[in-house]
């Protein structure tokens, strides 16, 4: 495997990615928590991871994704204070809170399908693992990380000295800043539930060595990452909102059950933004995949606007950049449709195998450079400019396209029949002659013949 750099938040560098196992890579990316629709802000990440799994797949690798599905514990403030967010979505509904869940896990698992991101190698419901949250959480209180309330069980950050250093904390301004009402017997404000019981009229309960209750937020991901992928892996990504407060207590959660951190590598994407600000439904900015498809665009040209964008810069979203991001995709559609037409072998002379070389080191060389995939584009681009032969620059993209997933290979040329050919040349005689009216109806005759009509301006 050529060496592939990754900017890793724990040590705030860009380093080669060594995995623990050769050839074999474990990944956990924070998923969503299923109380309402996953918009276009959120699907920006994990377009972003699922270039990362594509990548090292294609270099070799066994990799295996795991990704957490929320559907209990995640209060509204992030923290420990306000209402879970499952309830808070069955209550909008009058829906039970497994309806909930169910009715968006569906909508995000379709969205990942809209937008060609490979499912997940496993997905999993924090419902599904309350024993495995509960035989973790024993650990961490075995090894002496815990202290009760009359809210529950809490993770005492004092006995884990480095808690700041991964978000580069000040804890004596949060300390300033504490509301003490959310449980005023906790011993640092910035210590966390591992256990609720203080809840009595929540909806989801379990019964644990600590009270009927339910688990904190924190403790959903360290127990599901480290079931599927050890007590040790290799990457956990998830957007920059997480880094001061979910994976650093998920990093304190580590140390208290393995005495060690779970992940090697941390990735932390930028948001996606809405004419400059935070897509968010409090704002009521949210757009979700099907809004775009409902207004025309393929869901594809937003992956193409994506992957235009790197992961740690993020991306400021507007309908005219998806249609320049539409039309460019369009326009790469139809060359390479055009080279499936052309694909005759010719016999390769040293300077073109070379040059074909020189390409795919590129473009690769761009992928292992942090994910800079806007790079590995414009080698896209320039490689069908170059004067190489058609039948390799259709191998080239293909072979491209098995990261970038943008479902190349469907690319087709579209044949038009000798009466539709006749009608586009009167209809445009017609337009010329400014006899639009009578344009309009031989419009219609395309259209009926199944063929879409458009004149703008590419």
């Amino acid at each position: 495997m050529a060496d592939i750099y990754l900017t890793n938040t724990l040590t705030r560098k860009k380093e080669n990615f060594s995995p623990l196992k050769k050839g074999s890579v474990g990944i956990y990316s924070c998923g969503p928590t299923v109380y309402w629709n996953q918009h276009i802000g959120h699907m920006y990440a994990y377009v972003q991871w699922d270039v990362l799994v594509r990548l090292l797949r294609f270099q070799g690798n066994e990799v295996n994704w795991v990704m957490n599905l929320t559907d209990v514990g995640h209060m509204t403030s992030d923290e420990d204070a306000g209402e879970d967010k499952m309830e808070k979505g069955a209550k909008r509904e009058g829906l039970t809170v497994w309806q909930i869940a169910d009715k968006y896990i569906k909508q995000f698992t379709d969205s990942l399908m809209l937008l060609n991101i490979k499912t997940p190698d496993v997905l999993c419901r924090a419902t599904d693992h309350i024993e495995d949250q509960i035989e973790l959480i024993k650990k961490i209180e075995a090894n002496g990380f815990t202290y009760k309330t009359g809210t529950g069980l809490v993770f005492d950050t004092s006995k884990f000295p480095d808690y700041a250093k991964f978000a580069n904390l000040n804890l004596e301004d949060q300390k300033a800043g504490a509301r003490t009402e959310v449980d005023p017997e906790k011993r640092n404000p910035w210590d966390f539930l591992l256990w609720v019981t203080n809840q009595p009229n929540h909806i989801m309960q379990w019964d644990s060595p600590w009270g009927k209750g339910f688990p904190g937020w924190h403790i959903e991901c360290t127990a599901m990452s480290t079931k599927y992928l050890g007590e040790r892996f290799d990457i956990h990504t998830g957007g920059k909102e997480h880094v001061s407060v979910h994976h650093t207590n998920e990093i304190a959660q580590g140390y208290g059950a393995f005495g060690h951190q779970t992940a090697d590598y941390w990735l932390h994407n930028e948001w996606l933004l809405v004419n400059g600000e935070k897509m968010s439904k409090s704002l009521g900015n949210n757009v979700l995949v099907t809004d775009l498809i409902e207004k025309g665009f393929d869901p594809l040209a937003l992956r193409y606007l994506i992957l235009t964008t790197h992961y740690r810069t993020g991306l400021n979203f507007t309908l005219e950049s998806l249609t320049a991001a539409q039309t460019a995709l369009e326009k790469l559609r139809n060359q390479i449709a055009a080279l499936k037409n052309q694909a005759d072998r010719t016999t390769l002379s040293p300077e073109k195998e070379k040059q074909i070389e020189v390409f795919r080191n590129d473009f690769i060389e761009s992928l292992n450079d942090d994910l800079n995939v806007a790079k590995a584009i414009a080698i896209v681009w320039s490689m069908l400019g170059s004067n190489i032969p058609s039948a390799d620059k259709y191998d080239l993209v293909m072979s491209f396209d098995e990261i970038l997933g943008l479902k190349l290979n469907e690319a087709k040329v579209v044949t038009l029949p000798e009466s539709v050919k006749e009608l586009i040349e009167k209809r445009s005689k017609l337009r010329s002659e400014g006899k639009y009216e009578e344009a309009d109806k031989i419009r219609d005759e395309i259209v009926a013949a199944g063929f879409e009509v458009s004149d703008k301006a590419l």
